[in-house]
């Protein structure tokens, strides 16, 4: 018997000298041995053709012992890094302002409809820059349905802001009369 022939036995892994293979020893028949690639295909070659590998490494000796710990320390990264918004904060009510005469003055008797209307726009102007200033994102303004001259005023108020979007508020609580003011926040405080 050859003395390489000594150096492989079944069971063992090997690599293939000229070429890009390697496999684990099926059978020793003299000088030739078999071995089933890690393509499971069965090749012979010369004992002279393959060198055993010692120890192997597979893919389970690169991943660490903790691989969880290694896996929540990313996760607990990239929360950090993340702004939560508070569901209270989510879900804050929006800022109600009543515009009805008899709710911003006392005494409407001897008061013109331009005097009224004057003091319910001034009210409404006041109010919406109180809410840009406190960062406050939703204000409804009820109005009541009338002859929809408040409401129009309202409307060419709130145009003349270019960070505001505003809507008929929700139908289901407030009716017809009623505005929503989406105000739209500024990145940096």
């Amino acid at each position: 018997m050859n003395k390489q022939n000594v150096l492989f036995k079944q069971g063992d892994s090997v690599l293939v000298l000229d070429d890009d293979l390697s496999g684990i020893v099926s059978s020793v028949k003299g000088n030739l041995i078999v071995i089933v690639t890690d393509d499971d295909f069965e090749m012979e070659f010369a004992s002279s053709e393959l060198v055993r590998i010692e120890s192997t490494l597979s893919k389970r000796d690169f991943i660490p012992d903790d691989l969880l710990g290694v896996l929540s320390e990313k996760a607990d990264k990239k929360i950090k890094n993340v702004k939560r918004v508070l569901p209270k904060e989510r879900n804050t009510p929006p800022m109600e302002v009543d515009l009805h005469i008899h709710q911003l003055v006392q005494k409407t008797r001897g008061m013109n409809n331009y005097e009224m209307l004057t003091i319910q726009i001034d009210t409404a102007k006041r109010q919406l820059e109180f809410a840009i200033k406190k960062r406050i994102q939703r204000v409804v303004f009820i109005h009541g349905v009338g002859e929809g001259v408040l409401k129009a005023e309202l409307e060419y108020l709130f145009r003349q802001y270019g960070n505001l979007q505003f809507n008929d508020a929700n139908y289901q609580k407030y009716g017809q009369g009623a505005t929503e003011v989406y105000i739209f926040q500024n990145k940096e405080p």
